[in-house]
């Protein structure tokens, strides 16, 4: 039977979805701006910030994608009314996940300064990258612990408390951010850039209290890892590692586009840093619409309601396309206090306003890439978006970041490279979703 899909219903989800989706890049744009306007080296430190975030964006959106997969797996089972057969699985995957991150963290920390390395940093700029990483990585697990009871949350059609946490976090760090970087005259000493990744690991200790606290007092959900193993936990881990590969192809994207920036001087890569993370943000910021349609669209393809799967989708397209214009346009409006609010160097606002205008113009574009995204988690179908993803970045990023290298395009053309590459993510899933969906909606 089909249930009308409205935009009542989808605004319930995804109004609290975006709000606290924004909640880890409001962590990074906050350390730029809070770094960015120091009296010492900021520019330095804004560029080590920028480097850092990049590599760490890596880790957490590689791990990060058990909140897809456990909401993915309880959202279909709540529309199959069937829910209680997957109770134990997310304190399985929580288990596993956050005890992968211990691992990484041993690994990682003593070879800070090699891999930063390979993100052409060097001199100041490498040892404002090594010591921001060594504080701000503690934070991984609380992270990933986060996110994997925000799935759970999504899986059940509750991004309300997820929002609550979020918020929470955000201002904390806001808070700490301005403590501990600039200090508090004879109480606190200026950390500076050390204080920065202070604010952000406690932040993130007080999200994952949070959410344990939200997960055992509003749901029956248990935390408590017991085994043996749910059977979809071999499904859980299949879809794990569709996501990991893509998540891989993600970042080397990422990878490639710090990499250049870094390579064309410190005025580059901190300009880079700024519209990279602003970027981030119209990403997350879209990303309540992506949620809502992972939501939703688990639970009715679960409930083999095809005909509403396909009234949710043209809604989505349209109301993520109304979103990102939106975002663009504000910018458009705040174009200049926008850059005030992370430098105050000329030379870095300069290469930062050249670029600007693509990030807002790619907006409706990422909308349709990110909402399919969310939609294709829901389904469960992450061998297809892996394949999207190694497509997009291997035969049309790395080509055209190289081509745009050789005619020395510097952010013009890494950005250009961006732009193509959502393209080319975005318009395989809308064709793939009709081509399975339009025949199976009219059958039923």
């Amino acid at each position: 039977m089909s249930t009308s899909i409205t935009l009542k219903q989808i605004n319930k989800l995804a109004i609290p979805a975006l709000i606290s989706g924004v909640s880890e890049p409001i962590l990074s744009l906050t350390d730029a701006a809070i770094i960015g306007n120091m009296d010492n080296n900021a520019t330095e430190s804004l560029a080590a910030v920028g480097i850092v975030t990049t590599f760490l964006s890596m880790l957490i959106w590689v791990l990060g994608q058990t909140r897809s997969a456990i909401s993915s797996i309880v959202s279909q089972y709540l529309g199959a009314d069937k829910l209680d057969a997957v109770k134990n699985l997310p304190a399985q995957a929580i288990f596993l996940i956050t005890s992968l991150s211990l691992l990484i963290i041993a690994v990682t920390f003593p070879f800070a300064t090699q891999i930063f390395k390979l993100y052409n940093a060097s001199d100041v700029i490498l040892n404002y990258s090594v010591d921001y990483y060594h504080i701000r990585v503690f934070g991984f697990p609380f992270t990933l612990f986060t996110i994997a009871v925000f799935g759970t949350f999504r899986g059940l059609q509750n991004t309300y408390h997820p929002m609550l946490i979020a918020i929470t976090g955000a201002t904390a760090n806001i808070i700490l951010d301005v403590v501990f970087v600039y200090g508090v005259e004879g109480i606190i000493p200026a950390m500076h850039i050390k204080g920065a990744a202070y604010a952000s690991v406690i932040a993130q200790l007080i999200m994952a209290g949070l959410s344990t606290y939200y997960l055992l007092k509003k749901t029956d959900i248990p935390l408590l890892v017991k085994f043996p193993f749910n059977p979809e936990i071999k499904r859980f881990a299949l879809m794990i590692l569709n996501l990991f590969i893509r998540t891989i192809a993600l970042n080397i994207a990422l990878y490639f586009g710090t990499s250049f920036a870094t390579k064309y001087g410190t005025n580059y890569i901190a300009a880079y840093t700024i519209a990279i993370n602003l970027w981030f943000l119209g990403a997350f910021l879209i990303d309540g619409y992506a949620s809502a349609g992972n939501i939703l669209s688990g639970k009715l393809f679960g409930a083999n309601d095809y005909k509403s799967l396909i009234e949710l989708s043209n809604k989505l397209i349209k109301y993520g396309i109304i979103v990102g214009l939106i975002i663009g346009v504000t910018g458009g409006l705040l174009y200049f206090p926008i850059g005030n609010l992370f430098s105050n160097d000329p030379t870095v606002l300069k290469e930062f306003y050249n670029i600007f205008w693509i990030i807002l113009a790619m907006q409706p574009l990422c909308a349709l890439a990110f909402i399919f995204d969310g939609v294709f988690k829901g389904l469960g179908r992450m061998k297809y978006l892996r394949d999207v993803l190694l497509f997009s970045t291997l035969l049309v990023f790395i080509p055209v970041i190289l081509w745009a290298d050789a005619l020395d395009y510097k952010l013009y053309g890494v950005f250009t490279a961006f732009t193509l590459w959502i393209i080319a993510r975005g318009l395989p899933l809308i064709i793939k979703f009709r081509k399975t969906f339009k025949p199976l909606a009219q059958n039923t």
